[in-house]
């Protein structure tokens, strides 16, 4: 086996690739594509955002310190795309995209209806990086689709809304599952001899 050695660089991949609501009224609401996301804490329930300041959406977010992740599918992917691309300096994406902006519990950011899952967020710090300066944020409330919850187990199944991901400048659907957090110390249930008579 043979390794080669790269310059340094973002080789974390893949990403999930959001739509990021920000806004405080209809007039100023947007909708920034981001890859650059995840978690930073558990308790309490905590993610970022990386967002280049010279983005539309930069000062809206330091302006209101909130913001709604809303996770996206197959069905979303064009549009995931296109909002990535088109600044809403020149464009309503929500008109633009026919996306339906609704009502966030804890943040005055909409959330996008079509998303199977909106994460909102309030802003705790921000921390100026590079390119990029990333937003720290508690997470408030969570709304998922119920169409998506199992009604005898409770369990919510985003595999069923087919989210997708990005890796090296391309989107890809999540592939199918290979095992579950924990399987490989999980003690095999051994079936008994059967006894013969």
């Amino acid at each position: 086996m043979s390794k080669v050695d790269w310059k340094p660089g973002n080789m974390v991949y893949p990403l999930p690739a959001v739509m990021v609501t920000v806004g405080n009224a209809p007039e100023n609401y947007n909708i920034i594509t981001i890859a650059w996301t995840g978690t930073i804490c558990s308790d309490p329930p905590m993610c970022y955002i990386s967002v280049r300041k010279g983005r539309h959406s930069y000062p809206i977010l330091k302006e209101t310190g909130e913001f709604v992740i809303n996770l996206t599918t197959k069905d979303l992917a064009y549009a995931t795309d296109w909002c990535g691309v088109r600044s809403g300096r020149q464009y309503d994406k929500f008109k633009e995209m026919n996306l339906t902006p609704g009502k966030a519990s804890k943040v005055s950011a909409p959330i996008i209806e079509e998303s199977p899952v909106n994460i909102e967020c309030k802003v705790t710090q921000v921390v100026e990086l590079g390119t990029h300066d990333m937003f720290m944020a508690e997470v408030v409330n969570v709304k998922a689709d119920d169409k998506y919850i199992d009604e005898a187990s409770g369990a919510f199944s985003l595999f069923k809304a087919k989210p997708i991901c990005y890796s090296h400048g391309n989107y890809y659907e999540v592939g199918k599952k290979i095992g579950k957090f924990g399987y490989a110390v999980e003690k095999k249930k051994r079936k008994r001899p059967v006894k013969k008579r």
